[in-house]
């Protein structure tokens, strides 16, 4: 079976006509380029062997993605030193006014004027924002981000964080900071990446704290993953029980296995059809009113 007949045939068994992926890559080329080139050298930051699966040109990569169905998905960027925030979220801006299935994703870092960054994004339209913790290397708390973060938490708009310790842990990864971040900003919509791997109790545990948070499944459940950080199943209730704050993501282009395998690593999860349709559509469509 094709990848696009297996994906077909998972949104059938759902009753879905389409997905909605709030975890997927799009970014300049040559930037591209060098973070593909980053995790072919299995550089610092990824620790193991990675072959991207959908190494090809951007319309190629469009196509691949709508021919999954897939309706709606993000451009997630994120800077990886100061400087670069703006023109991300520039380019950020040409490629959703493009490409209309886009969500119009934006970035920060944290340097002086990442307030002015956002607050310029939102009025350019962004809809979602990326944080990457790891691979940004700065401390969610850093004061000169209180203006984002009480922008973010005051507008709504979710920001998908790379928290966790996964694939290697940061300086500034893990639940701690981010348990700070949420003391001081409880209605912050915040969207755990990869459901935290591999600390996933502990975000859990915030997501049923603060009733904002989200989480999404990147990665989440694949043999890939499981091998090396696997999710505690006597933790599976408390994913259920958060079914309504759970989103597919899938850090598409950059996997190393085939889309469908995402897919069905959350079906063998035994959570069941409507946990599986809220995941894979309805949360999302309700956040973005999609």
């Amino acid at each position: 079976m094709s990848e696009r007949a297996a994906v077909a045939a998972f949104r059938r068994s759902l009753g879905l006509d389409s997905l909605i992926d709030v975890h997927t890559h799009f970014m300049p080329e040559r930037l591209l380029a060098k973070v593909w080139a980053y995790f072919d050298a299995a550089g610092p930051l990824v620790g193991r062997r990675w072959p991207i699966a959908y190494r090809a040109a951007e319309k190629e990569r469009l196509d691949v993605l709508r021919g999954f169905g897939v309706s709606a998905f993000t451009s997630m960027l994120y800077p990886h030193k100061p400087g670069m925030a703006r023109s991300l979220n520039d380019w950020a801006a040409e490629f959703a006014a493009r490409t209309p299935d886009c969500l119009h994703t934006a970035t920060f870092f944290a340097e002086p004027g990442a307030g002015q960054d956002v607050r310029r994004a939102l009025g350019q339209g962004a809809r979602v924002f990326k944080c990457h913790l790891q691979v940004g290397g700065f401390d969610p708390n850093d004061p000169l981000l209180d203006e984002v973060w009480g922008l973010l938490a005051e507008t709504g708009v979710p920001v998908v964080t790379h928290c966790g310790s996964g694939p290697v842990p940061a300086a500034f990864t893990g639940p701690g900071p981010i348990a700070a971040l949420l003391a001081r900003h409880p209605r912050l919509r915040l969207v755990v990446a990869h459901l935290g791997m591999p600390e996933y109790e502990e975000f859990l545990g915030l997501a049923e704290r603060f009733g904002r948070v989200m989480l999404d499944t990147t990665m989440a459940f694949t043999d890939f993953s499981e091998s090396a950080a696997p999710f505690p199943r006597a933790a599976l209730p408390r994913l259920a029980d958060l079914g309504d704050r759970v989103l597919l993501g899938t850090d598409f282009p950059n996997i190393p296995y085939a889309y469908p395998d995402a897919l069905h690593a959350l079906e063998r999860t035994g959570l069941g059809p409507a946990w599986l349709r809220a995941v894979c559509h309805d949360n999302a469509a309700r956040l973005f009113a999609l």
